[in-house]
């Protein structure tokens, strides 16, 4: 699963041991844990939780084969987003969106896996209809796999109508489900959290939606776990990029 890459712009990268030893164990879990759900037997896809991280490191996971990196904040991505501009990186915003920042995050990312609200989407979807040389930009509706009231995301029971809702915006490309189950030390619990968003997911996708195809489930503590239960994409932070100086 390992690649090299050819970009002139980054040969000569010399890449930190200790990123190299963790991006290699994680590789390895994704492997042992996708046999697991037989929904994994599409590659499991790594996001790089990149907030607070420099380029280089970024660039160093680039050369080793990590291609989709996420950002919490618009302020800190840009810069990000531009000193990597030579690369093949899909950008993704996973943070709250604001209704103030959809014109910047439509214009700039390729995904926002955060949209939970009809209007954040319409929003998102003028801007990037304005762009002529810019794709669809793929989304994923937030969940609220714990239906809890203090979280943002969709509770589960709205997810359906507001899947069909989407359909409307033709420059918005839907491609699944995110969420962020509770922290919990119970094992158990979150496989459940995790279970419930895969029955979602599957559910949803007999809505015809063509390119239903995300599940972005699973962080740095318990991605394995979202492997097992069904995950296509994991968003990893400390676990790929180590402790945060």
């Amino acid at each position: 699963m390992r690649f090299q890459r050819s970009n002139p712009a980054i040969q000569g990268i010399r890449l930190d041991q200790s990123l190299q030893q963790r991006y290699h164990l994680i590789q390895k879990c994704i492997e042992s844990c996708s046999t697991k759900h037989l929904s994994t037997m599409k590659k499991v896809v790594i996001l790089g939780a990149s907030k607070q991280q420099s380029v280089d490191a970024i660039r160093q996971l680039y050369e080793l084969g990590i291609t989709h990196f996420g950002e919490n904040y618009v302020q800190d991505a840009l810069p990000k987003i531009s000193s990597t501009a030579d690369t093949k990186i899909k950008w993704h915003y996973i943070g709250k969106v604001q209704s103030n920042k959809t014109q910047l995050i439509a214009t700039h990312f390729d995904w926002v896996q955060s949209v939970d609200r009809l209007r954040i989407a319409e929003r998102l979807n003028q801007t990037r209809s304005l762009l002529q040389d810019k794709e669809p930009l793929n989304v994923c509706i937030e969940v609220n796999v714990d239906n809890e009231p203090s979280k943002s995301g969709i509770q589960t029971t709205e997810v359906h109508n507001f899947v069909k809702s989407l359909k409307q915006f033709k420059s918005l490309q839907l491609r699944g489900l995110m969420a962020i189950p509770n922290a919990s030390s119970d094992v158990k619990e979150t496989r459940q959290a995790f279970r419930r968003l895969y029955e979602l997911f599957v559910t949803c996708g007999t809505l015809d939606s063509p390119r239903w195809d995300t599940l972005s489930m699973g962080m740095s503590a318990d991605y394995h776990i979202a492997i097992t239960e069904g995950a296509t994409m994991i968003r990893l932070g400390t676990a790929l990029f180590g402790p945060r100086k």
